[in-house]
């Protein structure tokens, strides 16, 4: 007897099966500088960020500092494992920001920050610099690594992005790994969201003469830290980037930031660079700041340091945005400008040794 499910239906109840699955499964279970500009280019590199935000060094305990320094060199190894064995920029990507997506420390995957409505929603791209292809995945709520998932858009679909529902469906069909969303539940992240909504609150009530709509009001920097990315130049001399995210602290109305928009925070093509962003997404989108970095390196000539700098230090300061990017051309130079107080970053190439730094060291 048919129980008259429409096809909308029957994909929610697939991926509710699948969820309900996996939590029984589980039961139980318990910066770097910028680098200079070098005559001749590297083997491979790789240059990583863990989000741009308002931390100084002076309120952030030794603990804290060191486990992210721990995390940003772990990523950087990952891609070096790949990278040293001859696997493609993509590669590297994918597996550096997978790691940082396994972590509660950052703003993607297993720490990504909550919305008004108490949920997690995952946004994530990734781009082949050699090919031009490029996937993308927003508003989803149970994959477990959004830039694995944005790379099967990429190299199994015809698409470029794929948003909510339809996107774990995919996941579905692809076996991606779904989690139940209690997997993306950290206190850290569920505090931050209690003092937005208690801000919201008192601003309501007039309480010290703040805007009533506290959600979209004051946009401060700290709210993206921890967006992950990284770009990578392989041995074939291929750039490649990729960007995950959990979005912004009490965003509401299903708002999609620049981390899964290509040429907004993320773009890469081997005849001028890579990039990843983190930041104020709704002012990278408008100014299509990955894509204007990579222009400007193509069509005027301008060295990645150069380039980078004027969409950061420039642009993006006019307009009073925060936010930083990293950048890696085809000679392995890295370029990791931001305008905020600090930036989880970090940059390793062939004979090298990782290098990481959170502040303006």
């Amino acid at each position: 007897m048919s129980l008259g499910l429409g096809h909308g239906a029957r994909r929610a109840s697939r991926i509710l099966l699948l969820l309900f699955v996996a939590g029984l499964s589980s039961v139980g279970a318990a910066g770097a500088q910028e680098s200079d500009a070098q005559e001749t280019g590297a083997a491979w590199a790789i240059a990583i960020h863990g989000g741009a935000g308002t931390a100084r060094r002076e309120t952030m305990d030794a603990e804290r500092e060191r486990a992210y320094r721990d995390k940003l060199t772990e990523a950087l190894l990952a891609g070096k494992k790949v990278l040293e064995s001859g696997g493609s920029s993509v590669d590297a990507v994918e597996a550096a920001i997978r790691l940082l997506e396994d972590s509660p420390l950052f703003n993607a995957g297993k720490g990504a920050v909550f919305t008004h409505d108490g949920k997690n929603e995952l946004d994530s791209s990734i781009m082949d610099g050699a090919t031009l292809e490029a996937g993308a995945v927003a508003g989803v709520h149970h994959v477990k690594n959004p830039i694995s998932l944005a790379r099967r858009v990429m190299e199994d679909s015809p698409h470029v992005l794929f948003a909510g529902q339809g996107a774990e469906e995919f996941a579905l069909e692809q076996g991606i790994e779904l989690v139940p969303e209690s997997y993306f539940w950290t206190e850290r992240a569920w505090r931050s969201l209690q003092s937005r909504l208690e801000a919201e609150q008192r601003a309501d009530a007039g309480a010290d003469g703040a805007e009533a709509n506290g959600a979209n009001a004051d946009v401060p920097s700290s709210r993206y830290f921890g967006t992950v990315g990284a770009v990578a130049l392989d041995t074939q001399g291929n750039l490649a980037a990729g960007t995950s995210t959990g979005g912004m602290t009490n965003k509401q109305f299903g708002r999609i930031g620049d981390s899964p928009i290509i040429g907004a925070g993320t773009y890469a093509d081997n005849r001028a660079c890579a990039v990843s962003a983190t930041g104020h997404g709704e002012f990278f989108i408008r100014n299509a700041v990955a894509y204007d970095i990579c222009a400007r390196v193509r069509y005027l000539g301008s060295s990645i340091d150069e380039a980078a700098d004027v969409l950061v230090m420039e642009v993006l300061v006019e307009l009073e945005a925060g936010g930083g990017v990293i950048a890696l051309d085809p000679a392995g130079n890295a370029a990791m400008p931001f305008n905020t107080s600090a930036m989880l970053r970090g940059y390793l190439r062939a004979g090298g040794e990782p290098e990481v730094a959170i502040f303006k060291d």
